[in-house]
């Protein structure tokens, strides 16, 4: 189907990319996928394969430079939302994605929350609720200053620079093996169905639901757009993969240290922080406070405005009332998560295997939007044909995960 002058506009012209706009990006994407599920997962997987998992991480960096490469060019060239783009190709897939995303985004908010309220407890021992409810506040107020998106920007990157250098120091600490993490990257000892879980759980988390497209709806919301900036895109989203790799590597190093210690945490009521805790004793515990929270406000920021980008573009009462959608979000995991007093486990992981669902279908439809040759929703852009190849060795992978998210929904529902 053809689409005419009138239905496929840039949202507003595009300018050449700012060193700051796409630091801001590539730092939303980053910061919204280390959360409290990737500092959770990192440090269990960490302590179930040991070195080995070194291999499952290197892998899954490769499949998520090849996702977000095409994500992020596609959506970024055309200067359009993944909904709008969706929709114009496959009329009601854009409302399908941006249900699914906004499924996912709220009920990973509710994590994120209680991520929140963990963190403020292990630095300073405020109670949960009004650890959750203070965190929660200061996301919303983001949100409603001026020039928020500036605002968004630079507070993220400092987060992220923070959570990488404590990170770092607590590494250092624990005396990695470092040498034989660096040979099972490559050569693992073991390679079964576990270190298969591994790989494909944080894949799902790392550019699984929401968390891909929250740097290229970034962009878009910039102007930052076109074939014009194709290349500074480019650099963007594998820089973004690559902060959330360093992030992961560095906290599999720290909980990698303490393991092969000799310590056990698996049992350990939190994992996570009883692995900062032998690491670095108390002061180890107050490291794990700030990170966690730093983490878990950061995926807030990033879950609530890409979920929110998802459903603005519906009609221009939301587009002009995004800041109180954005606050409204947040508001409403903050009411979910006091009424629990906890994130809700069959929820999350519902949302987790529904992250192994919407990466197939998202990406699926960007690629399709790269090979079509009506409509030039990429605006007379060639898109690589190395770049198509990859997308779709990608695509077929995740797939897979998806047919197996979907077995792990049916089992959940049993």
């Amino acid at each position: 189907m053809e689409d005419s002058p009138k239905t496929a506009p840039r949202p507003r012209p595009a300018r050449v990319a700012g060193g700051s706009v796409l630091l801001g990006a590539m730092f939303l994407m980053a910061t919204s996928a280390i959360g409290p599920g990737f500092i959770t997962q990192t440090t269990s997987f960490t302590a179930q394969l040991g070195a080995t998992f070194a291999f499952a991480i290197l892998v899954s960096v490769l499949v998520d430079i090849a996702v977000q490469l095409n994500i992020w060019r596609v959506v970024g060239v055309a200067g359009t939302y993944a909904q709008e783009l969706a929709n114009k190709v496959v009329p009601g897939a854009g409302y399908l994605l941006a249900a699914l995303i906004v499924f996912g985004g709220l009920v990973f908010n509710v994590g994120n929350i209680a991520g929140t309220a963990l963190g403020l407890d292990a630095l300073a021992g405020i109670d949960v609720k009004i650890g959750g409810a203070l965190s929660a506040v200061i996301a919303i107020a983001l949100f409603l200053v001026k020039r928020a998106g500036a605002a968004m920007d630079r507070i993220l990157v400092v987060l992220g620079v923070l959570m990488i250098a404590m990170t770092l120091y607590v590494a250092f600490v624990s005396d990695p093996p470092v040498g034989e993490a660096l040979r099972q990257s490559v050569w693992p000892d073991r390679l079964d169905n576990d270190v298969f879980l591994a790989t494909v759980t944080i894949i799902g988390g790392t550019v699984g639901g929401y968390i891909t497209y929250a740097g290229a709806h970034r962009l878009v919301d910039a102007g930052v757009s076109g074939p014009e900036n194709a290349t500074a895109i480019t650099r963007a989203s594998v820089t973004g993969i690559v902060v959330t790799g360093v992030m992961r590597v560095l906290l599999f190093l720290a909980v990698l240290g303490v393991v092969t210690g000799g310590a056990s945490i698996l049992d350990a009521a939190n994992p996570p922080a009883e692995a900062f805790a032998q690491a670095a004793g108390e002061a180890g515990v107050r490291l794990f406070g700030v990170i966690m929270w730093a983490a878990a406000i950061s995926s807030v920021i990033g879950a609530s405005y890409t979920s929110v980008s998802f459903v603005s573009t519906f009609s221009p009462g939301l587009r002009r009332h995004r800041g109180l959608l954005v606050a409204g979000f947040i508001s409403v995991s903050t009411v979910v998560y006091l009424m629990l007093e906890q994130a809700p486990t069959t929820l999350l992981i519902l949302a987790g295997a529904l992250n192994g669902i919407i990466l197939p279908v998202g990406l699926g439809i960007m690629l399709w939007v790269a090979l079509r040759r009506s409509g030039d929703l990429l605006h007379g852009y060639r898109y690589p044909r190395w770049l198509l190849v990859v997308g779709v060795a990608a695509w077929l992978l995740t797939a897979y995960i998806a047919v197996n998210a979907l077995s792990g929904v049916g089992a959940l529902w049993a």
